[in-house]
């Protein structure tokens, strides 16, 4: 039977449209807001999101969503952690300048000028390519840090935006995957860190550890999950006990249970090389009371019902960390004879563990950042006055990831004044951490009362005494001591105003005496002319040309040729840039194993040889470096050695590998991996199925470790990078397989 009224079947027939998910979150957004301001007005959020909305309109992000969303759950995290009006509307509009018509006079026209600098700020954030040439990315992190002095709710909007942008990295390409998890890793993670940002911290960690070691953070999620039953009732079962122990002691508090986060897991397995089963945190109750007195009271419950295990009470309470962490740490023997760790604190305190800076920020007092005395941002503003003295973008990209690092060792001066100082700090940090005059002229230490060497590693509570010489200057070798970079700087200040001096004598010396044996007369040659040289060289002084030539970054030949083009004929020289190489005994030399394989830019007739500290391999990044009579080093970037040696900026020189040749690459390596039968063959397997061949190979026993393992020591040769990232892939693709690293010839 056709119905009565078709027109209505029809209507009745169509389903309703679906929810806009930009509307919903954004009202999503407004609900969470009340809760946690009821009194605030929300006409300034909801102008801006119509702003953005209207501007985003019709754009989709990688995923196929609404491009708007996510701005608006950028400014959700921004809520949450009590951020301002001013930041939430910078989180809602913080990509319009950048990626639509929208223009910075327009935002504050609309929205006012603090808004405005807000939005500006994050828009040159955003477009800083962290991961592209050292020279630019130097550049980009300056202009990083000096937008977090102005405004601190910058980088704070800048972390919400790349936290939910770890969230969707799935729907990217593999390429861009790797680059913005490594920039996190590197930059956006560390600088939470400081900022004492610990969830968002952790967050950011985890996320970028699942694109950068995929099979590792794979490994470890398949493990934990299998462990997952056992160790939630194991810490049920600790939970209870902990509140029973403390209600009955009438300590008010909250306990919480948790299992180790995966990358921070990662790391101590890497570190320590361990298995997971010996990793002490891994397990950990958190107690929340309401009074210091309790941390305290709560710690003494605990061990009163657990042995705790030596060397692993940390009281960071007393001395906060230096991004004002403060807890009670400790580690004990649980039932069954399962460790866990127990961290206790405040409120106060969890708040500003889970949140840093974020946490005393304090609503519509329009404050732009910390107090001037807060330490989290303290060595911000150090850094940024240290940057002008940084001519060299690797040696300003080395220091910020020093300084971006935590510091875990507590020491004390004699008066007992506490000096905070990376992990494996030495008494030479620690002078110039006292001031710079006292670093110089530093010629020995005392820790607890004795006599050590200047390379002792500090630990906490060492009491620290200096012992100074008037006159003395640094070492070189200081610098492959030292952990801080305000030691590093000072060190390198010093050394690069003597080495200057010396090299300017021997250059001219070195000019003079070549003038005399090609019979130029420098009695003829003018200011004029030398600084015309100097000016083709891509100097402003004469001195600056003297200092080269006594590195030996030019020949003097060179220089007179450009003086006395008439007098120096120009000389052929001679194909010495050439790699040295043996023949492997196992194969014959290749027909092009004399092709030329690194040379310096510009440059003919200096020698080149690969340094034997790191032996970089075709297709590492390099640079050069030039020494006084042995031509120029090339090391790998990822060099320890690099930074040390290049106190010097004129004695780096930019250098390329050349065209290609078959001449393989040794590299040497050592393998940690189960002692089972089959282990060898499997890893010859592997080497074969990459085409690699077998210089070496030696097996010994772990005894380091007590475990029930082997070490493998192995030279194998390789074509270039490509070939040996797939080694190494497919060697840790092994079961039994723990680590690899590679080891370089010294």
């Amino acid at each position: 039977m056709l119905p009565s009224d078709p027109a209505k079947a029809v209507s009745q027939a169509v389903p309703p449209p679906p929810p806009d998910p930009v509307e919903t979150a954004y009202r999503e957004l407004e609900t969470r807001i009340h809760e946690l301001r009821p009194n605030e007005d929300l006409a300034p959020l909801e102008k801006a999101f119509h702003f953005a909305a209207e501007r985003h309109k019709n754009q989709k992000r990688d995923s196929g969503e609404p491009y708007m969303l996510h701005p608006v759950l950028v400014t959700r995290q921004l809520a949450d952690m009590y951020m301002d009006m001013t930041a939430l509307q910078t989180g809602l509009l913080h990509d319009v300048v950048e990626d639509t018509s929208a223009t910075i006079d327009e935002i504050r026209k609309n929205f006012g000028a603090e808004v405005a600098a807000c939005v500006d700020g994050v828009t040159k954030l955003s477009k800083l390519n962290l991961a592209s040439r050292e020279e630019r990315q130097a550049e980009s992190v300056r202009k990083m840090l000096l937008a977090m002095v102005n405004d601190i709710r910058v980088i704070v909007v800048k972390l919400a935006d790349r936290l939910h942008n770890m969230r969707t990295l799935g729907h990217l390409s593999k390429e861009r995957q790797e680059r913005i998890a490594l920039e996190t890793m590197e930059i956006y993670a560390p600088i939470a860190h400081r900022l004492g940002m610990g969830k968002i911290r952790g967050e950011l960690e985890d996320l970028a550890f699942q694109y950068l070691e995929p099979e590792a953070s794979e490994t470890l999620l398949k493990e934990f999950e299998a462990a997952r039953a056992s160790n939630e009732a194991f810490l049920g079962e600790i939970r209870h006990t902990v509140e029973v122990l403390l209600a009955r002691e009438g300590i008010v508090a909250r306990v919480d249970g948790r299992v180790k986060r995966a990358y921070s897991v990662f790391q101590k397995l890497k570190r320590q090389k361990i298995t997971l089963d010996e990793v002490y945190d891994l397990l950990a109750v958190r107690i929340i009371t309401d009074s210091v007195k309790n941390c305290y009271a709560a710690l003494g419950v605990i061990h009163n019902e657990w042995h705790p295990i030596p060397g692993r009470i940390k009281d960071f309470i007393a001395i906060p960390r230096p991004n004002l962490y403060q807890s009670l740490h400790t580690s004990v023997m649980g039932p069954g004879g399962r460790h866990f760790e127990v961290q206790i604190r405040t409120d106060e305190m969890h708040r500003i563990a889970e949140e840093g800076i974020a946490a005393h920020w304090k609503y519509k007092e329009g404050r732009k950042g910390a107090a001037e005395d807060d330490q989290r941002v303290a060595w911000l503003r150090q850094l940024v006055e240290w940057q002008s003295e940084m001519r060299d973008p690797g040696e300003f990209m080395s220091t910020l990831k020093v300084d971006l690092y935590p510091e875990e060792v507590y020491t004390f001066t004699p008066k007992g004044k506490v000096i905070i100082l990376p992990r494996d700090a030495t008494p030479i940090d620690f002078a110039y951490a006292i001031h710079s005059d006292v670093g110089n002229s530093c010629i020995g230490a005392k820790v607890n009362g004795r006599i050590v060497q200047l390379k002792y590693g500090l630990r906490n509570g060492d009491v620290v005494e200096i012992l100074t010489q008037a006159n003395h200057l640094p070492s070189k070798d200081w610098l492959s001591l030292v952990k801080t970079s305000k030691a590093r700087n000072k060190i390198k200040h010093v050394i690069n105003m003597t080495e200057r001096v010396k090299a300017i004598e021997i250059g001219e010396k070195y000019l003079e005496r070549e003038a005399r044996r090609l019979g130029v007369a420098m009695k003829g040659v003018t200011k004029a002319q030398m600084e015309a040289v100097a000016g083709e060289y891509g100097y402003s002084k004469i001195e600056d040309l003297s200092a080269a030539l006594g590195y030996g970054k030019y020949s003097p030949r060179q220089v007179l040729q450009k003086l006395a083009p008439d007098q120096v004929p120009i000389e052929t020289p001679e194909p010495a840039i050439t790699e040295p190489s043996r023949p492997s005994p196992t194969s014959q030399p290749a027909a092009g194993d004399q092709d030329l394989v690194v040379k310096v830019k510009g440059i003919d007739d200096l020698l080149v040889y690969r340094a034997k500290c790191c032996n970089p391999i075709r297709g590492e990044a390099i640079v050069g470096y030039v020494t006084r009579g042995k031509g120029i080093a090339v090391h790998s970037l990822n060099c320890t050695n690099v930074q040390n040696l290049m106190y010097e900026v004129e004695r780096k020189i930019d250098v390329e590998w050349a065209r290609s040749t078959s001449a393989p690459f040794p590299v040497k390596f050592t393998v940690l991996t189960e002692d089972r039968p089959g282990m060898l063959s499997q890893l010859t397997t592997a080497l074969f199925n990459e085409q690699t061949n077998i210089r070496s190979l030696e097996t010994r026993g772990d005894d380091v470790q007590n475990t029930a393992g082997a070490i493998i020591d192995m030279t194998i040769e390789v074509k270039d990078k490509k070939q040996l990232e797939r080694v190494v892939t497919s060697i840790r693709r092994i079961s039994g397989v723990r680590d690899i690293e590679r080891v370089n010839p010294q």
